[in-house]
């Protein structure tokens, strides 16, 4: 468990990225596609799901394999639907808004990312996964 502080989001993804070439994924997948996709999911359930709120804590679990990475990430806060925030290039105020991206890049960088409520039904938890190459 992390506290929901953004601090802690940068030595776990550089530990994630080091499974991830320890496991032979390709330096663009360890440089680009899993360091933007995990700080996204971790910044959104600090910041989103928790509130900010330090008292709350962001659950995560990794499965690395030679043929897959597996991250899953959950909050404590109250949830939300994925597909009422992501949003679409082609909207006029796309590259202005402050929500909706995060969501965009993750699906854009993973192969696949599922979204259900987190175990006991109380907070989100976002399942990023993506396929060595």
């Amino acid at each position: 468990m992390l506290p929901s502080d953004v601090h802690a989001i940068e030595p776990v993804v550089r530990d994630i990225v080091a499974l991830c070439r320890a496991a032979g994924f390709s330096e663009r997948q360890c440089g680009l596609n899993v360091p933007v996709a995990t700080t996204e999911a971790l910044a959104n359930a600090m910041l989103r799901g928790n509130g900010g709120e330090p008292a709350r804590q962001v659950g995560v679990a990794v499965e690395v394999d030679t043929t897959c990475l597996v991250v899953d990430v959950a909050d404590q806060g109250a949830g939300f639907d994925v597909a009422a925030v992501e949003q679409s290039t082609a909207e006029a105020d796309w590259f202005e808004r402050e929500d909706g991206r995060g969501i965009f890049l993750m699906r854009a960088l993973m192969d696949r990312v599922e979204s259900s409520c987190a175990d006991g039904g109380a907070g989100h938890r976002l399942r990023l996964v993506l396929y060595r190459t």
